[in-house]
């Protein structure tokens, strides 16, 4: 099954009027997307490190407890490229927009059903087991997510903007983390320890089930974009695309893949294992904590599209790489304030950790799916984006924690940052910069002998 004839037409014979409207509702449907999906993935994320070692393993120690319930978090990064390969395969085939309503309802009822999953001293070894499952479900759901996202938007607007206009999918990130982490902070502030731990924390993951029927009326009314209806038009959809984009630009999926570990490996010790750092190593209070994450990810609603726009400007590489930089030169200053310093200057420091990775993230959409030709760009851009979870994203949380109880020193942490970065930089000179080339040519994507 592909694109119908029509919807494609409709897609290519839009006018000036009609073509703005969908513009915008592209950019609402990618960034009200992602925001659910976020939404749901960070509630994980904030659950993992305060609810879950001690619903699902009460027998273990605090330390034991934290690997195994990060491991179930890493689990869901490791199904991303699972999730890219089997989405990137059907958004290359029949269109971006069906595709992401399949992603969209499969992470909002796996996270309601995490709402009313019982612990383990009500069900026994079955909980952590559906907990697994459920977490394996988000995790190809989110794999196919980004790359719908970020090219609905990307693919409808005007090109001379495509960093600004990919990035509408990115902000969804740091609303779905303000959202649920928000979320989780109000109940953990209102709630007493016990209910909190009972029942509070289950509230948050039951409202994705509204979330999804917004965006499901959303995603519904917009078209598919014109660069795929293109494509579809002349016939030059693949029949095996994930397979074509691999033998043909394997390079590039790894550069991607690459290019993100300083900006996902630190985000998720700044997002998540800040929290298990902080209150046990501190003993500030988790909303101590939660308030400060919840800052610097509200702060990133005008870094990331800010900081897209320059790399319209100037390039997506030379923004890119400043933000990397910055990532490897505050992870020591990082772990010493949060070592040595007071509640205030820890405070900042959480929040402005937030800023190198804002430079890295909004210009990475366009920066990573520019790297692709139209008709293999939802798969190539999705593996090249979800394979970085495997490697930098999901294992962070659960190496902080090995590293900090194996060395006694918080300062192997922000080595494991700095080598982030340096990957990052020179998977980002490897690749060519495409910010101001037509991307719907294929002679752009050719071989230089």
């Amino acid at each position: 099954m592909t694109l119908d004839s029509e919807e494609a037409g409709k897609a290519l014979a839009t006018d000036d009027s009609d073509r703005r409207k969908q513009v915008r509702r592209a950019a609402m449907a990618g960034a009200i997307g992602t925001t659910i999906e976020w939404y749901d993935f960070f509630l994980y994320n904030t659950a993992a490190a305060l609810i879950f070692p001690h619903l699902f393993f009460p027998a273990s120690s605090g330390y034991a407890g934290a690997m195994q319930s990060f491991a179930t978090y890493a689990v869901g990064f490791a199904a991303r490229p699972v999730g890219a390969a089997i989405f990137g395969h059907w958004g290359d085939r029949i269109g971006r927009k069906r595709t992401l309503i399949v992603t969209l309802l499969m992470m909002g009822i796996s996270s309601g059903i995490v709402g009313v999953l019982p612990g383990t001293a009500q069900i026994g070894v079955a909980a952590p087991l559906i907990l697994v499952a459920l977490r394996l479900i988000q995790g190809i759901a989110i794999g196919g997510e980004w790359s719908g996202s970020v090219l609905l938007a990307m693919e409808w607007g005007d090109q001379r903007k495509r960093g600004l206009l990919a990035s509408f999918a990115q902000v969804g990130v740091p609303v779905g983390l303000v959202l649920g982490t928000g979320g989780m902070t109000l109940l953990s502030a209102t709630l007493s320890d016990a209910a909190f731990a009972s029942w509070g924390w289950r509230l948050p993951f039951l409202a994705s089930l509204i979330l999804v029927g917004v965006g499901l009326v959303i995603r519904l009314r917009i078209l598919e974009t014109p660069m795929f209806a293109k494509v579809v038009a002349d016939k030059k959809t693949s029949a095996n695309p994930v397979g074509e984009v691999i033998k043909r630009h394997w390079r590039e999926i790894l550069l991607s893949a690459g290019l993100r570990f300083s900006e996902q490996m630190p985000f998720y010790l700044f997002t998540s294992y800040v929290l298990v750092y902080v209150v046990a190593e501190r003993h500030f209070s988790k909303t101590f904590v939660l308030n400060a994450v919840l800052v610097g990810a509200a702060l990133e609603l005008a870094f990331i599209p800010w900081f897209s726009h320059l790399s319209d400007r100037f390039g997506r590489k030379r923004v890119y790489l400043t933000g990397s930089v910055l990532t490897g030169l505050i992870a020591f200053p990082y772990f010493a304030v949060l070592t040595n310093s007071g509640q205030a200057v820890i405070f900042l420091m959480i929040v402005v950790s937030m800023i190198p990775h804002g430079m890295q993230y909004g210009p990475q959409a366009a920066l990573i799916s520019e790297s692709f030709p139209t008709h293999l760009r939802y798969g190539g851009a999705g593996l090249g984006y979800q394979l970085a979870s495997v490697f930098a994203g999901g294992p962070a949380p659960l190496l902080a924690t090995y590293l900090l109880h194996a060395t006694g020193t918080p300062y192997s942490i922000s080595i494991y940052i700095v080598l982030s970065a340096v990957v990052t930089v020179l998977c980002v000179a490897l690749l060519p910069d495409r910010s101001h080339s037509d991307i719907t040519s294929d002679s752009t994507y050719l071989r230089k002998a």
